[in-house]
């Protein structure tokens, strides 16, 4: 990319190569906190007022809620690791977290939010649920479509299959999570093209005041 210079050849000053890296961490924390409190909120209902509960069918056919207590990983798989499964739970939050160091891309502030939220939500119950602590089993309520015996979730694996979904999709369409966009071996930087164009629209700008000045003067 070439330098953005203001007229008379003096650099920009001010204008950060990058858009704000903080606005896309504060943007995955958000998300997040979404999620996370959308899924707490919603197994503190289902435990308190329908655990004791027969099923509660919400769409005939479709939807309904039930709750169980999951030893396992998303979809009740792997009923019998639930400690794996924990220590599974805390290196990918802390991966998330280091990720994020780089994060400049939309998108992926999205994904890994979906992702941190959703991996949060089910360690939360794993730490502090009955039996144990780190043993906890994972509330789950959701059952879609009951005739096909789809597994019970949560609102915490919504999250996490949609980040990882998202994950896949950005990967293939080569977008990667510092903001540039990898196509048939080139590296297109969209963050940098849009602080230049910010760049030059300033300068332009500066010369019409500067030539508005010349002109009353």
């Amino acid at each position: 990319m070439r330098s953005v210079q203001a007229a008379g050849g003096a650099p920009l000053s001010g204008e950060p190569a990058r858009p704000d890296r903080a606005r896309r961490i504060a943007l995955l924390v958000a998300v997040a906190a979404v999620v996370y409190a959308l899924d707490q909120v919603a197994k503190f209902l289902v435990v308190e007022f329908l655990e004791h509960e027969g099923p509660v069918t919400v769409v005939p056919g479709a939807l309904v809620l039930t709750v169980i207590r999951n030893a396992g990983a998303a979809f009740s798989i792997g009923t019998g690791m639930t400690i794996v499964f924990t220590v599974i739970a805390l290196a990918v939050v802390v991966a998330i977290v280091r990720t994020a160091r780089k994060l400049r891309s939309l998108p992926w502030a999205i994904t890994l939010g979906l992702l941190l939220g959703g991996a949060v939500g089910n360690l939360t119950d794993r730490i502090f649920r009955w039996p144990a602590p780190f043993q906890g089993h994972v509330v789950d309520f959701i059952q879609v479509f009951p005739v096909t015996r789809f597994p019970v979730f949560n609102v915490a694996d919504s999250g996490i299959v949609c980040g990882g979904v998202l994950a896949v999709f950005l990967a293939w369409r080569g977008y990667q999570i510092d903001g540039t966009r990898q196509m048939d071996g080139s590296v297109e930087d969209h963050t940098q093209d849009s602080a230049q164009d910010h760049a030059e629209g300033e300068s332009g700008k500066q010369a019409g005041e500067r030539a508005g000045e010349r002109a009353d003067g």
